[in-house]
């Protein structure tokens, strides 16, 4: 099946204006006559891949056109899937070609404005915006579920860093002058930036999206740890005296792992309810 995903009238207005046309209300009006933008197979089915897609997932795709990258997760990878477009004729067709290919009762299409559209019931979330409106979509992204898997087509998010990117030979690309294309994959950082207590230590975390930097004091002995987060995980680097693994769940840091100085660390550390841990 050729795969094939059209903009929605945001990204459509961001790629007229990436053109070189003149930023007016008036440009939403030309953004309805953008024509379709060809995500070849190799995309579409990189989009899929990198972000790992299953039967147990459930995939959103923004300014999903005519459908395909969701109906190709349902039809491929048996996912279940939203479609968000802003043009009705597009979200009609969607529903005909998931009729089609027979995955009417695993996905749906709804038109709507995709900065309205509720996210929490995502595992993957797939794109293909401009920077800005990756930007303004951030703070909701970044609220998500630790874990749940963003895909985006060629556009970053600023200094919230890919965990992966793969580069693609496009030779037909008829959107700016690189013949390739780039699929980046984030996943969602658990929110563990403060104090913990546990362990008779405390550990004092500083998160910058999925890097962190942490202070461990047990007792007299302060240890300074750096690492990354991956989805629910925090890994530090690995270094020749101390690693420590970690699983976030909630209001709890559970210890996986801990090696060199730190072997013998066991238990969880809680979230701090005030500016220090007893005793």
């Amino acid at each position: 099946m050729h795969a094939f995903r059209r903009l929605s009238l945001f990204s459509a207005l961001a790629l007229t204006l990436a053109g070189g046309l003149l930023a007016t209300p008036a440009s939403a009006q030309l953004a309805e006559e953008v024509p379709f933008i060809t995500s070849p197979d190799n995309v579409t089915l990189e989009m899929l891949r990198i972000a790992g897609v299953g039967s147990a997932d459930h995939v959103i795709d923004l300014g999903s056109g005519d459908g395909r990258i969701v109906i190709l997760a349902a039809s491929r990878f048996g996912a279940s899937g939203l479609g968000v477009e802003i043009d009705p004729q597009l979200v009609q067709q969607s529903n005909r070609h998931a009729r089609d290919a027979g995955v009417a009762g695993r996905v749906r299409f709804l038109e709507q404005d995709l900065f309205k559209t509720e996210l929490a019931g995502a595992t993957v979330i797939t794109m293909y915006l401009l920077p800005e409106f990756n930007l303004q979509l951030r703070p909701a992204l970044l609220a998500l579920k630790p874990g749940t898997r963003i895909v985006s087509h060629d556009w970053d998010m600023g200094d919230w860093k890919p965990d992966e990117t793969t580069l693609l030979p496009v030779p037909d690309k008829k959107v700016g002058l690189e013949k390739s294309s780039k699929v980046h994959l984030w996943l969602v950082p658990a929110r563990v930036d403060g104090l913990w207590c546990g362990n008779g230590a405390s550990l004092q975390v500083a998160q910058h999206h999925q890097q962190f930097e942490a202070r461990l004091a047990r007792g007299a002995t302060l240890r300074q740890l750096a690492g990354r987060i991956r989805g629910d995980q925090l890994r530090s680097a690995p270094q020749a005296d101390a690693t420590l693994e970690l699983h976030a769940a909630g209001d709890a840091l559970h210890v996986v792992s801990a090696g060199g100085a730190l072997s013998g660390l066991r238990g969880e550390f809680r979230r701090a309810s005030g500016a220090s841990c007893p005793g």
